[in-house]
């Protein structure tokens, strides 16, 4: 497996291409605005896409999902149907799913949007905005806030302290390093 990274610089959003070398298929995270510099990536291997992962329905992460789905026959994982009505699967919960010859596990982490998205492929954990470097996802209400807090504590927090976090804006950090220097989910007391 590899990652490549880019980055819309309209909403300095992140967009990752996973590639599997071994089925020479291709998914996409969080397709923001499509470059030509994306479907060169694609296109000149060739990798077949195979799927795209939404990690929520905010635009800076699904402006180019009506681009590629002109361009590939593919499915859209997601947990809002609005994102491409025709081609999405409904994620709902916790769960495993294969995309591109790949195991990719998700959870259903709301608070930031009601779809937000955890998606683990490898060793590797997609955020989208529930999770960047050193703080949580913005939220609408103190309810939705703690139960952002809440749900990354019980579902994301309890995996392994390696695991290397790809957010949707800014730096890549990892579960041990915003165990100890995230101050929203040090200060946020567990309803649980």
């Amino acid at each position: 497996m590899k990652i490549y990274f880019h980055i819309n610089t309209e909403s300095f959003s992140n967009c990752y291409l996973v590639t599997n070398e071994d089925t020479m298929q291709a998914l996409i995270v969080d397709p923001c605005k499509i470059s030509s510099a994306i479907l060169e990536q694609i296109e000149s291997v060739p990798y077949r896409l195979a799927g795209i992962l939404v990690t929520h329905n905010h635009r800076g992460h699904t402006r180019g999902v009506k681009t590629l789905l002109k361009v590939y026959d593919t499915r859209v994982y997601t947990a809002d149907y609005e994102v491409a009505p025709s081609y999405a699967v409904v994620l709902r919960n916790d769960g495993v799913i294969r995309v591109a010859g790949l195991e990719v596990n998700y959870w259903s982490v709301p608070g930031h949007s009601f779809s937000g998205m955890v998606y683990k492929i490898g060793s590797v954990l997609f955020t989208g905005d529930v999770l960047t470097s050193g703080t949580i996802g913005k939220t609408a209400s103190k309810y939705a806030e703690q139960t952002l807090a809440d749900n990354l504590k019980r579902k994301i927090l309890t995996k392994d302290d390696t695991l290397t976090i790809l957010p949707g804006h800014g730096p890549p950090s990892c579960i041990g390093v915003e165990k100890v220097i995230n101050y929203n989910l040090q200060n946020k007391r567990s309803t649980d």
